[in-house]
C-alpha cells in the first residue's frame, strides 16, 4: 500500500514545502525536547490507561502532550481499515506519520497501538530524528490480558468470532531492544514513574 501511494501520478507532482522555523525551534519555544513514546503489546496489556497516566503527569510538569489511542483513532483517521495484516500495517504507517508530524511539532505524543508487527514499528522508528522515538513494550502476561477482558474480545476470539486476533488466531512479534518494559500487574503509579524517568524531560 506504501509502493503504491509512492508510484501515484499525485506524488510525482508535489514538492517538498519547508518553512523555516524547525523542530528545534519549536522545542526550544515550549521549553523542552519532543518525542514519540510508542506503547505496544497485546490487547488489554494497559496500554492506553498507561498512556493517558503518563500524559496526565506531563501535563502537571507542563510538558505539551497528546494521547494518540488505537482504539479512537480508528473512529477517525483509520475508520476505513480492517484487521488484515495488510490493513495493520497500513493502520501504523499513517499512524506513525502522525506522530512525525507532532513530535515535529514540539510535543511528546503517547500512542497506544497493538502495533504486532516488527518491521512497522521499525519503520515508523525510522521516520523520526536519533533519540526522538521511544517504544515501550506493555509486557502484560496474556493470562492477566484475558483476566482484564472487559470487551470480551478473548473470549470471542477463542470462540472463533473474532478472526485475526492478536496473541490469539494473528500472531505478535514482541519487540527485541524496546527502550522502556514494563509490566502493568505492578502499580500504575510505578510504570508511570519508569517511562518518565526514561524520558528524561
Amino acid at each position: 500500500m506504501v509502493d503504491q501511494v509512492a508510484e501515484s501520478p499525485v506524488s510525482q507532482n508535489i514538492v517538498r514545502a519547508d518553512g523555516r522555523v524547525t523542530g528545534a525551534d519549536r522545542a526550544a519555544n515550549l521549553g523542552h525536547e519532543s518525542r514519540t513514546v510508542w506503547f505496544t503489546g497485546l490487547s488489554g496489556s494497559g496500554k492506553s490507561t498507561l498512556a493517558f497516566a503518563v500524559e496526565e503527569a506531563l501535563v502537571k510538569k507542563g510538558i505539551a502532550t497528546y494521547v494518540l489511542d488505537g482504539d479512537n483513532v480508528r473512529f477517525g483517521l483509520n475508520r476505513d481499515l480492517g484487521f488484515a495484516p495488510e490493513d495493520r500495517t497500513e493502520n501504523i504507517r499513517r499512524i506513525g506519520e502522525v506522530c512525525r508530524l507532532f513530535q515535529d511539532a514540539g510535543f511528546v505524543v503517547l500512542t497506544a497501538f497493538v502495533s504486532p508487527y516488527l518491521a512497522d514499528r521499525q519503520a515508523v522508528r525510522d521516520l523520526h530524528p536519533k533519540g526522538a522515538f521511544l517504544e515501550v513494550f506493555v509486557d502484560t502476561p496474556l493470562a492477566v490480558c484475558e483476566q482484564r477482558d472487559v470487551k470480551g474480545l478473548y473470549a470471542r476470539a477463542r470462540a472463533g468470532e473474532i478472526p485475526e486476533f492478536t496473541g490469539i488466531s494473528a500472531p505478535y512479534e514482541a519487540p527485541l531492544a524496546a527502550e522502556i518494559r514494563v509490566d502493568t500487574t505492578l502499580p500504575i503509579d510505578e510504570c508511570v514513574d519508569l517511562v518518565i524517568a526514561a524520558l528524561e524531560l
